[in-house]
């Protein structure tokens, strides 16, 4: 099921954000500066492939980490959240589309801070 699921999330949305996550990341890495959030970029731009199966945690990083998050929604997150949750709302338009819909919204708060988390297997 969760092979089926991955397929139909990319058909539905989930290619083009992941693309926009990968973009994120290389802009970040471009710019030298950006270089501590184009980790995350590349590790959310995977998960949003195959976002079933899969769910970021949070593995800690202090008041670095929080500023890093901050800067981070003002320059990339809240595009990036933006997108996730129009993809939401176009998926809500059919029944099929709701789980698909659910998957953007927890990608759009995780859009928000990115920073400190890290992607495991759901169980």
């Amino acid at each position: 099921m969760r092979l089926l699921g991955n397929i139909l999330w990319l058909v539905l949305g989930g290619f083009w954000m992941a693309i926009g996550w990968f973009l994120a990341g290389l802009i970040m890495a471009i710019s030298i500066v950006g270089l501590p959030w184009a980790r995350s970029c590349f590790v959310i731009g995977e998960l949003c492939f195959m976002p079933f199966g899969r769910e970021a945690i949070d593995r800690g990083t202090g008041p670095l980490g929080f500023i890093g998050n901050v800067v981070w929604f003002v320059f990339a997150g809240l595009w990036l959240a933006i997108g996730h949750v129009m993809s939401a709302l176009a998926c809500f338009i059919t029944i099929i589309g709701i789980p698909f819909g659910l998957q953007h919204l927890k990608l759009a708060v995780l859009a928000l801070a990115p920073v400190g988390k890290t992607v495991v297997e759901s169980r």
